[in-house]
């Protein structure tokens, strides 16, 4: 792991050497979470707020096992605007919130939780602010950190297995090896094909797109005009599409024209055919690399098991 990220810092200065990062917020974060009104009540909740809505997202990151809360406060009077199946034009003031948890026992989330991180992404002007809290022992703040850390987690997983680990908290540099693309800060995971799921608000299952424009927070479009990312977990799905999603989700902020890995010429937008995308000639190394855990080489300490297992099975099928 170590040297794992000592490559990956030398990566990143020479990315910025080259203009190709930017490490720099343009605004500061406050010192503790509690200060955005994020939450309301008990903070160990995480109930969110009127100012902050839920949003899904078909195929997710992986990120050690942990649980994931995803939020976006869009500025009142403005909204969202879609007009294609990548990224929506974010207005100014937008907030993403992420806060990754783990349940102490999942086969029974009622036995509580344990609350890791907060990762703020605001936008201010035409540029996107990264912050990350840490969640105090008693669960009832977050304080705004940028060196990152280690923290060893326990849980027990949902087939009752004991699990143990050493979670990592990313510093900025490593956020911004993550989420730089172009010179610049972008989110990673709300695409709009990402986005265009079915979701359940209150008694109702609705198209999440179709939700947002509900409220107000999206422009009035036809969901049926967008794509859908396929949800890798989805067995009934063919293994190509499957395996391009979670390429999609897991790797392509990196491996793209534009992101950090560009100069491997290797890319993993969902996209590219597969017959462009040089897996072929490349499936050793792939298959090497994640097996060793040094694909991807952030956001995870273990091994992604079953994502790993799906990725060969993908490979050996080109």
């Amino acid at each position: 792991m170590i040297v794992t990220l000592l490559a990956l810092l030398i990566q990143i200065q020479s990315c910025e050497k080259d203009g190709l990062l930017s490490l720099d917020n343009n605004k500061e974060f406050l010192p503790k979470l509690s200060e955005y009104k994020i939450f309301q009540g008990n903070p160990s909740d995480l109930l969110p707020t009127s100012d902050f809505n839920y949003y899904e997202i078909s195929t997710t990151l992986f990120t050690d096992y942990a649980e994931k809360q995803r939020l976006i406060k869009i500025p009142k009077g403005s909204s969202l605007r879609a007009s294609d199946d990548y990224l929506p034009d974010f207005p100014e003031g937008t907030m993403i919130v992420k806060t990754f948890y783990y349940f102490n026992d999942k086969r029974d989330p009622s036995k509580g939780k344990k609350i890791i991180e907060t990762r703020l992404l605001i936008k201010s002007g035409a540029t996107w602010n990264y912050g990350t809290y840490l969640w105090n022992e008693s669960q009832t703040e977050a304080n705004l950190i940028t060196t990152g850390l280690n923290k060893t987690i326990n849980w027990i997983n949902e087939s009752g297995a004991a699990r143990v680990i050493s979670y990592h908290i990313p510093n900025n540099r490593e956020c911004v090896s993550c989420h730089g693309s172009g010179g610049a800060i972008q989110p990673i995971g709300p695409k709009i094909r990402n986005l265009n799921i079915k979701v359940v608000r209150g008694e109702a299952t609705l198209n999440q797109l179709t939700y947002f424009k509900n409220i107000g927070i999206l422009n009035a479009l036809d969901p049926s005009s967008f794509s859908t990312l396929p949800n890798w977990h989805d067995t009934t799905l063919s293994i190509e599409n499957r395996a391009r999603a979670y390429l999609e989700v897991n790797c392509a902020h990196c491996h793209n024209h534009d992101g950090l890995a560009s100069r491997t010429n290797l890319y993993f937008s969902y996209e590219i055919p597969s017959n462009e995308t040089k897996i072929v000639n490349r499936k050793d190394q792939i298959r090497k690399k994640m097996s060793t855990g040094k694909m991807p080489k952030l956001g995870t300490t273990i091994i992604d098991e079953e994502g790993l297992a799906l990725i060969k099975s993908y490979i050996e099928s080109l």
